[in-house]
């Protein structure tokens, strides 16, 4: 992690914190942790990286962003989705929770 890539990433929380209307917005979080409903799980996928003359010249992070929500006309899936860079990835129901999940390049 750069000092770009953190602030990056910070400003995405709170990006992500705006669009739920709260701080159930966690980044990677560690196996048993106490979820509160709605919430929006984003973790690191991937990275799309150009060269030129063989330096980087550029490179921007992509996650996967999950929005978890009891309700299945949540208005939080469309917010997220109308972000730049995102695109939607596909939707599932489990234990009553419906996952809406998107690829967010940011």
């Amino acid at each position: 992690f750069t000092m770009d890539q953190l602030q990056n990433r910070l400003k995405l929380q709170t990006i992500l914190e705006e669009i739920l209307g709260s701080r159930n917005v966690y980044f990677q979080p560690p196996d048993g942790t106490q979820l509160k409903y709605p919430c929006i799980l984003y973790v690191r996928s991937s990275e799309n990286t150009r060269y030129a003359d063989n330096v980087l010249y550029n490179s921007t992070r992509r996650y996967t962003v999950t929005v978890i929500d009891r309700d299945p006309d949540s208005y939080i899936p469309e917010k997220v989705g109308n972000l730049p860079m995102c695109s939607f990835n596909r939707h599932f129901k489990t234990d009553s929770l419906n996952h809406d999940v998107y690829n967010l390049y940011f």
